[in-house]
């Protein structure tokens, strides 16, 4: 297998840009405020009165995004590689799609990217790429505090031989804490796979100190990020992981995904042979068939958004021309929104009797996202949610295939928690209603 790398400190791969652009700096310590309207308004579905409240099991969708999506299929639904005008345009969207995912996650290289149907499906063809590796003996640690996504393809290569260790989260906090990791890790160990954010807990796992252990004893890591992305700027160099995945449906795009690896890790490991001329080719050895245009053009929306957020609907860079400073500080603004809407529901579920917050109990941005997990000994999960219904405001319950978690946690996985899940689209006043539907049920 490839050898491992510390985290990189370049300073990223957004494209230098014809644009002047200036940065409002902080007011008060804290980022310039969102404008919530020009938020909303570039959220089509937002126009009524529902409150979704369930976003950590997919996002409402950007009219950028909905924008580039139409563009493709319109003007540049061809296949690529031709010379008539249409192919070449299409060839050339692809590509600018590639470099503005690589400036979204901060990728040294776009030929790190590889595009995908789902996280879960990425995650299947790298654990068998991995396995194609493998030797007798070799040893991959999953945990219990993931998304059955990151846990159960790892689980198949007991098939081919490889030893499962298992990473336990804390039956107190459901924390994966480094005291439980450090005995697992030696010679043998060839991957670990871990989560970014817990989908369950919000809480943000140390992944930077985790890489280095990982690495010291000469291991992979690869991050199921798909919890952390909405809320805050992935840096896979910051991160010093070794692979990194997480789906689009859940940062405001379409119903694709990304996983990027270090481009020697993509290089030394095989691909699954759908294409026998490009089995060498990185990303193309990853992706069967062909990847799917007109989604991955569209992600560029995700970027036109941001940088229509740093200037609040000015003029500035778009797509792959966003530098990568405003994807920074534009989440920056985000994690402050999120963090204050956060707060308020916390602080009335710590006053309630018989209320067990399912993580950390503070809305410290840097210690959480915006997703607050509860259970009640007054009533069941399932009874809250569906009560919760006729307000007009969608939260869920559910083990949200973390049951292994829940079962850590001493938590019955049937109705399991009460979860609500919340992103920058959303307001204080959306959260004053969930505390009212909430007060006579808790």
């Amino acid at each position: 297998m490839p050898a491992p790398s510390g985290p990189r400190t370049s300073s990223g791969t957004g494209s230098p840009t014809e644009f002047e652009y200036t940065l409002e700096g902080p007011v008060n310590g804290r980022p310039q405020p969102l404008d919530m309207d020009f938020v909303r308004g570039r959220f089509p579905s937002l126009t009524g009165p529902f409150v979704y409240f369930d976003n950590g099991g997919g996002s409402q969708i950007l009219q950028p995004v909905l924008d580039r999506l139409n563009h493709h299929l319109v003007r540049h639904n061809v296949q690529l590689g031709a010379t008539y005008p249409a192919s070449v345009a299409a060839s050339e969207a692809l590509d600018r799609a590639q470099q503005g995912v690589a400036t979204l996650l901060n990728a040294v290289d776009p030929d790190e990217i590889v595009m995908g149907p789902s996280t879960t499906a990425l995650l299947r063809m790298i654990s068998g790429s991995v396995g194609r590796v493998l030797e007798p003996g070799d040893e991959i640690v999953v945990t219990t505090g993931d998304h059955e996504a990151n846990i159960g393809p790892w689980l198949e290569l007991e098939r081919r031989g490889a030893r499962i260790r298992w990473w336990h989260a804390s039956p107190d906090s459901g924390e994966l804490e480094r005291s439980g990791l450090e005995p697992l890790l030696g010679p043998a160990t060839r991957l670990v796979a871990m989560t970014h954010t817990s989908n369950i807990l919000g809480s943000i796992n140390p992944v930077a100190e985790i890489a280095e252990l990982v690495h010291g004893v000469g291991g992979l890591l690869c991050v199921d990020g798909v919890g952390y992305a909405p809320h805050r700027a992935v840096d896979v160099q910051a991160l010093g992981a070794d692979l990194y995945v997480f789906s689009f449906y859940k940062t405001f795009g379409p119903h694709h995904a990304v996983l990027w690896g270090r481009r020697d890790v993509l290089g030394e490991l095989p691909g699954h042979g759908f294409e026998s001329i490009s089995e060498d080719d990185v990303p193309y050895k990853f992706q069967p068939g062909n990847v799917n245009y007109e989604l991955s053009v569209s992600v560029l929306g995700i970027l036109d958004y941001l940088g229509e957020l740093e200037s609040q609907g000015g003029t500035g860079p778009a797509g792959s021309e966003v530098p990568r400073s405003i994807v920074e500080s534009s989440y920056e603004r985000i994690a402050a929104h999120e963090e204050d809407l956060a707060r308020p529901l916390l602080e009335m579920l710590q006053d309630r009797e018989g209320v067990r917050i399912v993580g950390h109990t503070s809305a410290d941005r840097d210690q959480r996202v915006s997703i607050v997990s509860f259970v009640s000994s007054r009533r069941s999960s399932r009874d809250i949610v569906t009560a919760v219904d006729a307000h007009g405001i969608g939260i869920r319950y559910g083990h949200f295939y973390s049951a292994r978690l829940l079962d850590e946690l001493g938590i019955c996985t049937e109705d399991g928690v009460v979860r609500t899940s919340m992103v920058h689209y959303n307001t204080r006043a959306e959260v004053d209603r969930l505390i009212a539907a909430l007060d006579p049920l808790i």
